[in-house]
């Protein structure tokens, strides 16, 4: 790019020591419950050409319509939701605190140090602000890490895409490693299970239970994109873990927009269906979130729990997303570690390679002085 400034740190030392980093990454939140800060995050969510794969000619009126009318209610939601402590969104909350967890056991199990920040795809903190700070620590060898289970391109790639565009601006480029997916990791199968079994041990067990995507369009299935397929294998696993009965359980993807068709079954008509067909206590589990959220707290657990009574069910029982449960966490440094295999840091011949490192440093402030000289 010709005539650009790339960025870098000002005055870099470079006798620096190089570090590891992990970037945690979600999709994002309003920074407040209110129409101008959730329009500003709809209008970069909604922009986004990943979400809506439509020519801007078209797409562009039908985006200003939407953000005429759709941030007051989504600020209603929202406001249903909030909480009182200083994050305010459920996810920035539930996500400030698996990065704090995964810090404190990726700490515990690298060699040596490592650097965890958290970024969202959309709002804040921002990708690029938390590229910076990955910068500012000499982060030279970064994993990826985007919390979406199931491989879609409207998340998982969304976020890539928004990284590069990031990584162009960058003056000294780390070493990249991105992890794609983790639908049917063993990991994350457990740690499913057992929140479930733990929930009916509390609760009583319902009468089915309803495993709830978010959904996509379905031409973008058709067009070849995976998450359906990996969707449909992460509830069988469970279901298999669960040792449930095919007639025990069921999958449907929430949270459409528009009138085009989207993945099915609806999950607000499955739930209406159920209540109809005799179900009365019905246990919802949202397995493509990792952290709670506005579609799990408000939508599932307040929107479809109505709908299901409304329809003669007695009662909807939301089962939490993972959040910081310790074998989630557990899960996801094991996740990371696999795919760290190979750096220094993550290695055990760590305390070799920064002795190395020490020397190398010396030998260049010697040759500096003596340049001086």
């Amino acid at each position: 790019m010709p005539g650009m400034n790339y960025i870098g740190n000002e005055g870099f030392a470079h006798d620096s020591p190089e570090r590891l980093g992990v970037l945690l990454i979600n999709l994002g939140t309003p920074d407040a419950p209110r129409v101008p800060a959730v329009r500003r995050y709809l209008r970069e969510f909604l922009s986004d050409p990943r979400v809506i794969e439509m020519p801007r000619w078209l797409w562009w009126p039908i985006l200003q319509g939407i953000l005429l009318i759709r941030p007051s209610r989504s600020a209603h939601a929202y406001q249903t939701v909030w909480r009182d402590d200083a994050d305010g969104s459920p996810l920035l909350h539930h996500s400030r605190r698996q990065l704090e967890a995964l810090r404190s056991e990726l700490g515990r199990r690298c060699a040596g140090p490592v650097v965890v920040e958290l970024a969202m795809r959309y709002g804040n903190p921002s990708i690029p602000a938390a590229m910076a700070n990955l910068r500012r620590e000499n982060v030279r060898r970064l994993l990826v890490l985007p919390l979406y289970p199931q491989y879609s391109a409207t998340t998982t790639a969304s976020a890539f895409d928004r990284l590069s565009q990031v990584l162009q601006r960058e003056r000294w480029l780390p070493e990249l490693r991105f992890v794609n997916h983790y639908h049917d990791h063993e990991g994350y199968i457990r740690a499913l299970a057992n929140s479930i079994r733990e929930h009916w041990e509390a609760n009583g067990r319902g009468d089915k239970l309803l495993f709830s995507f978010h959904g996509i369009p379905r031409r973008y299935l058709l067009a070849g994109d995976p998450y359906y397929c990996e969707c449909q294998k992460t509830a069988r696993l469970v279901a298999a873990a669960l040792g449930l009965d095919e007639d025990a359980w069921a999958v449907s993807f929430q949270s459409r927009v528009g009138r085009e068709e989207w993945l099915r079954p609806y999950t607000d008509e499955t739930v209406r269906e159920l209540a109809r067909a005799g179900v009365r206590r019905l246990d919802v589990i949202s397995p493509g979130f990792s952290a709670d959220c506005l579609e799990t707290l408000e939508e599932i657990a307040m929107q479809n729990d109505g709908f299901f009574r409304e329809a003669g069910g007695e009662s909807l029982r939301y089962i939490p997303a993972l959040n910081t449960r310790p074998d989630h966490i557990r899960f996801l440094a094991e996740l990371a570690m696999t795919h760290l295999q190979g750096w220094p840091e993550a290695s055990r011949d760590w305390s070799r390679h920064a002795e190395r490192e020490r020397a190398e440093q010396a030998q260049r402030r010697a040759r500096e002085h003596g340049a001086e000289r």
